[in-house]
């Protein structure tokens, strides 16, 4: 089963998910800005990625550009700002069997469907 961490309105977002549909598998859709992630999800979702919780952050939203820009943030204030401020997750996340992927793009997704 392949878990995706969706915002319906993000065009990256929703062809991951068509690809996800088109390869078969059950798929779990979690719309994270109506229910975001905890900062135990997003601390995993990190480790999973392979990645600082920084690098999960979408620096070019508003709020990012608002509240956060030129501050140094600890990896468990980046999570606490995620939460937050959910917008500011990085998308689509696609989990399968405890490995995580950014799926921007289908060449980002093969590490994931295959």
């Amino acid at each position: 089963m392949y878990t995706i961490y969706h915002n319906p309105r993000c065009g990256a977002s929703r062809e991951a998910l068509k690809i996800l549909h088109e390869r078969g598998g059950e798929v779990r859709i979690v719309e994270y800005l109506q229910n975001c992630p905890s900062k135990v999800e997003l601390k995993s979702l990190v480790e999973k990625l392979g990645i600082k919780a920084e690098d999960l952050v979408r620096k070019k939203e508003p709020v990012f550009k608002e509240k956060y820009e030129g501050k140094t943030l600890t990896s468990a204030q980046w999570i606490t700002a995620m939460v937050n401020d959910p917008i500011l997750i990085e998308r689509p996340i696609i989990v399968r069997d405890g490995v995580a992927v950014i799926g921007r793009g289908e060449e980002e997704m093969e590490k994931i469907l295959s």
